[in-house]
């Protein structure tokens, strides 16, 4: 009877229950009920313990465990930054200057001590990571029966660009007993206690052109010495004999294209190749060579993006060229409106073309022989060229619109089988803007806008660099005499400023300080009248 339970001793009826009720007392602790499934046993727990599925204490002890092995992982980052070997790369860090990550790279690279430290560091984690994951699938599998969800982030490895990132921090972010982060895009550091502390003196840069040649020995962060071609000015290399150089190093308003007006009338009309500017030419609303209803104003543009591909240079506008072609018996009398931006910037920035006033050119219009074509040039010539990034030109039309037309809309698709819709269609064939490239020097001409701008802060020294300022003082009028004609009585635009904003990228604050300190000295020192500009840019 012992050997088959005590199960027999009571009535059939009752056997299977008191099995039930001893396996739910041992499996569940008397908290819920134990219930076979699908080949699967789990409790049912009773309402007073609703985790009795749950192994809570092989649950902590598994979270004990990872939380042991991440402070492992994280000692052994601390065991190879104490190691002999990351300690002696440290110490063979150039102080003289400072080491971008590139060149952190290169020594990093090439240190063979450190690079077997570090395969030891990569093995060691490797077999430490494999452990975690280990640890963590069989916490979460035990979690799964419980309302508890395991709080545990799994270790990443240091990829190699944070190690050298790692390296800046210590040479440059490590000061006072504080220490911080370095960030290379800002040279600066962040440091982990809120306080600027932990930041050393960051070295100057050693490289070619406006980059130091040696660091200061007095102050590491400016240059003790300068390339061929640039002098040492507070701390910093800029190029050399910039007081003496004439306007043309700075902008080469001399061309070998001087042709006088008739000379280039006729070049224009042959369409000569040494006076082709290369634009591009931009619509979303038209196409060369394809027709379109003119009766709504339609906008092109051609510009030169001259701030990305061709930094070297300033551009000079002396006429514009377009071949329209129309349908035979046309009654489409086309009208362009053009807006010029002298060095870029929005359309705000641009300036309207006065034709016809104020002497200002008009367009000419010739038909070309055997054809519905015209060339429509504009001849600015030498009196009325200017500065130019991008040509907006909008065309209109002042057409005698057939009476069957004139509720249309003029824009559903170009329907060219139609006989009175067809005289109303144009097409331009051909766009090109003439004229020439000024070499352009950015950096020479930065330096002295900036030596003026710092005079100018600085109050004591104002006026220390007069070949400076008469330089800048004759480059501004050279360029504003550029400008287009403006109204009796009314001022002229100041294409200066737009130039020092949008190919030298001053803010407004610099182009109002250089501006300002021109000026103070035309009139203070040479004793000359202000020249009053209305503001474009």
């Amino acid at each position: 009877m012992m050997g088959k339970g005590l199960q027999v001793i009571f009535p059939d009826y009752l056997q299977e229950k008191f099995v039930q009720s001893a396996l739910s007392y041992i499996m569940c602790n008397g908290e819920g009920e134990y219930l076979c499934q699908n080949n699967q046993c789990i409790c049912q727990c009773t309402d007073e313990y609703p985790q009795c599925n749950c192994p809570i204490t092989d649950i902590k002890i598994m979270e004990k465990t990872l939380t042991a092995m991440s402070e492992t992982w994280a000692s052994s980052y601390k065991d190879f930054e104490n190691s002999d070997e990351f300690k002696s790369f440290l110490k063979r860090m150039p102080s003289t200057h400072f080491l971008p990550i590139s060149s952190v790279h290169l020594l990093w690279g090439s240190d063979w001590d450190l690079q077997a430290r570090y395969r030891l560091l990569q093995s060691s984690l490797e077999i430490q990571r494999l452990k975690i994951h280990r640890t963590a699938r069989k916490l979460f599998s035990l979690s799964i029966r419980c309302h508890h969800n395991p709080n545990h982030q799994m270790p990443r490895e240091r990829s190699v660009i944070q190690w050298l990132n790692r390296v800046q921090s210590f040479l440059y972010c490590n000061e006072n007993g504080f220490w911080g982060t370095f960030l290379e895009s800002q040279r600066t550091c962040v440091c982990h206690t809120g306080v600027t502390l932990c930041q050393r003196p960051i070295p100057c840069v050693i490289g070619g052109n406006n980059s130091c040649a040696m660091c200061s020995l007095a102050n590491i962060s400016q240059c003790g010495s300068c390339n061929k071609g640039y002098k040492l000015y507070r701390g910093r290399c800029e190029p050399q004999n910039v007081d003496s150089e004439r306007s043309e190093q700075f902008i080469s308003f001399e061309t070998d294209l001087d042709f006088q007006d008739l000379e280039l009338k006729y070049l224009l009309q042959k369409m000569d190749s040494r006076l082709y500017i290369h634009t591009t030419f931009i619509s979303n609303e038209i196409r060369l060579e394809t027709f379109f209803d003119p009766r709504w104003r339609k906008r092109m543009s051609l510009t030169l993006k001259s701030n990305k591909n061709r930094m070297d240079y300033l551009h000079m506008i002396i006429g514009l060229s377009m071949k329209i072609c129309q349908m035979r018996n046309s009654s489409i009398d086309p009208m362009f409106f053009v807006y010029v931006n002298p060095f870029s910037g929005s359309h705000s920035e641009g300036w309207s073309m006065p034709f016809g006033e104020h002497g200002y050119p008009r367009w000419e219009k010739v038909r070309l022989q055997n054809s519905q074509c015209f060339n429509w040039t504009l001849l600015l010539g030498n009196r009325w060229k200017t500065f130019f990034e991008t040509v907006h030109i909008y065309l209109r039309s002042r057409a005698k619109i057939p009476t069957g037309l004139r509720n249309d809309t003029g824009q559903g698709p170009v329907d060219l089988a139609d006989p009175n819709k067809r005289q109303i269609y144009i097409k331009i064939s051909d766009i090109q803007v003439f004229g020439y490239s000024l070499r352009f020097n950015g950096d020479l001409l930065r330096s002295a806008v900036q030596q003026v701008n710092q005079s100018y802060t600085q109050g004591s020294q104002f006026y220390s660099s007069s070949s400076v300022m008469l330089l800048l003082l004759d480059i501004r009028d050279r360029i504003n005499r550029l400008a287009p004609p403006s109204a009796p009585g009314k001022p002229q635009l100041d294409l200066f400023s737009c130039m020092l904003k949008h190919r030298l990228k001053l803010n407004n604050s610099e182009m109002i300080r250089v501006n300002h300190a021109l000026d103070m000295y035309s009139t203070e020192i040479l004793k000359q009248s202000d020249q009053l500009t209305t503001k474009l840019c």
